[in-house]
C-alpha cells in the first residue's frame, strides 16, 4: 500500500490491515456504530485532550488511506417490479376495510361500525402464496350519489378502472341490492376479472344465504367472514389465480421523495394535493375530518416525481380521540414516520392554535424535514398580515429554520414556490459536513465563546463529528457535561455556518468516562 501521506493514487484497501489497526469488520461493512464511539479512558493524565487518536473514528481511519465509505462496493438495488393491483369495491359498510385488514394481516385500514368511514382509495402491499400485489381499499359505491358520496363513488370507479383484478364485496346478511346490481354493470363494462365475496358468513347457517349471490352472474361467491377470517384462504387463492404476472400500470420512476401533508382538520391538505396533481384525486368537502386514511399519490412536477401523502387532520391528542379519529391519528403518525419531509399546513386567516404547535412539535421530534405552508392566503388582508408576522415571531421561534410558503390551494396562488421550499428542506436534511471543517469551526467557536465555568470546572469540547444525516446528528466528545443553553448556542452557530435549512438538528454528548489505572480494558 502506498504511503498514507502521499497525495498520489491509493492502492486498494487491505481489509486485514483495517481490521488489525482499527478493529474494522470488512465482512460486515461500515455500520452506524462505526462513527459514534464512547470514549473510555483511565484518567486525565492518560489521554491528551487535543489528540484523541485516529483509531477512535472509522471515518478518520479510512481517511488515512484516502478513502471513505463511498469507496466500498455496495450491491445494486433490485429492479423495480410493477405489482398487480387488486381493488376492493362494494356498497358502504359491507366490510371492505375489515377484509383489507384481514388480507394484509394487520389493522391498517380504519374500521368503524358505521358507513362512510373510508372515503379515498388507499393502497397497501399484500402477499399470499408467494405472490405479491397491491391492495386498494375504496369508499362505498352508492346508487345515484350526491355531494361527498358522489366524489367517493368516483374514486371507487377510478380504482376499478386502474386495477388488474376487482374484488366485489357483498353483505350476505342483506343480500344483493339495487346498488350491487349497478356495481356489477360497471364491472362488466370494465372487462376486468372479478372475484365475488359473500361477506359476513360467520357460521355454516349463513352459507345458504351466500349461495343466493350466484344470481349476480359473476360466478361462484366466496363465503367469507372478514372479521373472523373464515374462508379467507380460499378467497386469496382465487385472487392470486386471477392475477397477471405483472401489473398493467406504468412503473413509477425510482426514488421519489416522500412528502407528508399534516395539519388540523379542514386546513386544506386534500385541496392542496388535488391542486398539485391537477385533478380531483382526493375527496374534498367543507365538513372537517373528510380524510380518514392516509392517501399516497405519485405526482410529477416539472419532470420530477414526488410521493405525496395526504393525512387525516389531527384534531386531538391520540389518547383523547375515540372511534375512527383515534385510528386516523395513529395512521397519520405512521405516515409521518415513513415520510422524508413534512408540510405542516396552517390557516393564514386564523390565529395559531395549540393544535398547530402540537403538530409542529411532533414533526420536530420525529426528525423529519419541515416546510411551513400558510394556506388560504387569498382570504387575509393587510391588517391580518401584520398580526400574522407577530404571531410567527412570537410562537414559531422554535422552528424559525423551516422554509415558509404562503399559498392558496383554492386559487393556486404561489404554488410555484412550493417545490423549491421542499428541495431546500430536503437539502438541509441531507447535508453532511466533513469532520475537518467541523472541528475547525468548533475550535474557533470555543476560542471566542468558551463554556462558562461551573463549580470551579470548565468542560472542554474535545472533538465534534457528524454521526448521521436525515436529520443531521452531531456527536460532541467532551471532558464534562455541557449545559443546554450552550448546546443551543452551538446549534445556532452550526446553522449560521453550514445552513441546515428546513431540518432539525440533533446534538448528543459523549462525556469522557474515567476508570482506575489498573482497570482492565475491554
Amino acid at each position: 500500500m502506498t504511503d498514507p501521506t502521499d497525495s498520489g493514487s491509493v492502492e486498494p484497501l487491505d481489509p486485514a490491515l483495517l481490521e488489525e489497526d482499527f478493529g474494522y469488520d470488512s465482512d460486515a461493512g461500515p455500520g452506524p456504530d462505526d462513527v459514534v464511539i464512547q470514549l473510555d479512558v483511565e484518567s486525565d493524565d492518560d489521554v491528551d485532550d487535543d489528540d484523541l487518536g485516529e483509531d477512535a473514528f472509522t471515518e478518520q481511519a479510512l481517511a488515512v488511506y484516502g478513502l471513505d465509505v463511498t469507496d466500498f462496493d455496495l450491491p445494486d438495488e433490485e429492479p423495480e417490479v410493477v405489482l398487480p393491483v387488486v381493488a376492493i369495491v362494494g356498497r358502504p359498510n359491507v366490510g371492505k376495510s375489515t377484509l383489507v385488514n384481514r388480507i394484509i394481516g394487520r389493522r391498517e385500514a380504519v374500521v368503524e361500525d358505521k358507513p362512510g368511514v373510508t372515503r379515498d382509495r388507499v393502497s397497501y402491499e399484500a402477499h399470499w402464496g408467494g405472490a405479491e400485489f397491491l391492495l386498494v381499499d375504496t369508499g362505498g359505491w352508492e346508487k345515484n350519489p350526491s355531494g361527498m358520496a358522489a366524489q367517493v363513488a368516483a374514486q371507487a370507479e377510478r380504482a376499478m378502472a386502474e386495477s388488474d383484478v376487482v374484488v366485489l364485496v357483498v353483505d350476505t346478511t342483506v343480500g344483493a341490492t339495487d346498488a350491487d346490481e349497478q356495481v356489477v354493470k360497471v364491472l362488466r363494462r370494465g372487462g376486468k376479472p372479478v372475484v365475488l365475496v359473500a361477506n359476513k358468513v360467520d357460521d355454516s347457517r349463513t352459507e345458504a344465504d351466500a349461495a343466493r349471490l350466484w344470481s349476480l352472474g359473476l360466478g361462484e361467491p366466496y363465503a367469507v367472514s372478514s372479521l373472523h377470517g373464515r374462508g379467507s384462504g380460499d378467497l386469496l387463492d382465487a385472487i392470486v389465480a386471477a392475477l397477471p404476472d405483472e401489473g398493467s400500470q406504468v412503473a413509477p420512476q425510482r426514488g421519489p421523495r416522500r412528502v407528508a401533508l399534516l395539519g388540523k382538520p379542514n386546513v386544506g391538505k386534500s385541496s392542496l394535493l388535488n391542486k398539485l396533481i391537477g385533478e380531483q384525486r382526493v375527496v374534498v368537502d367543507s365538513v372537517a375530518g373528510t380524510t380518514v386514511d392516509p392517501v399516497d399519490e405519485l405526482v410529477e412536477i416539472d419532470g420530477v416525481p414526488w410521493r405525496f401523502v395526504d393525512t387525516a387532520g389531527i384534531r386531538k391528542r391520540v389518547h383523547e380521540a375515540s372511534g375512527h379519529e383515534y385510528f386516523a391519528s395513529l395512521r397519520t403518525r405512521a405516515a409521518l414516520e415513513k415520510a422524508e419531509v413534512a408540510v405542516v399546513l396552517l390557516e393564514a386567516n386564523e390565529v395559531l392554535a395549540e393544535q398547530d404547535l402540537r403538530i409542529l412539535t411532533m414533526v420536530v421530534e420525529s426528525g423529519r424535514a419541515l416546510v411551513l405552508a400558510y394556506n388560504k392566503w387569498d382570504l387575509i388582508d393587510e391588517e391580518r398580515r401584520h398580526y400574522l408576522e407577530r404571531e410567527i415571531e412570537r410562537d414559531l421561534n422554535f422552528v424559525r429554520w423551516a422554509p415558509r410558503v404562503n399559498v392558496s390551494a383554492r386559487t393556486g396562488r404561489h404554488m410555484d414556490r412550493f417545490v423549491p421550499a421542499l428541495n431546500s428542506a430536503l437539502a438541509g436534511w441531507d447535508t453532511r459536513v466533513p469532520t475537518g471543517r467541523l472541528n475547525q469551526f468548533m475550535a474557533d467557536l470555543v476560542a471566542s465563546h468558551p463554556h462558562p465555568v461551573r463549580g470551579g470546572k470548565q468542560p472542554r469540547v474535545l472533538f465534534l463529528t457528524q454521526a448521521a444525516t436525515r436529520p443531521p446528528t452531531f456527536v460532541l466528545f467532551t471532558s464534562g457535561f455541557l449545559e443546554a443553553g450552550y448546546r443551543r448556542f452551538i446549534e445556532r452557530r452550526l446553522r449560521e455556518e453550514f445552513g441546515f435549512a428546513g431540518s432539525p438538528i440533533r446534538i448528543s454528548l459523549r462525556v469522557r468516562t474515567k476508570r482506575g489505572r489498573n482497570a482492565k480494558r475491554t
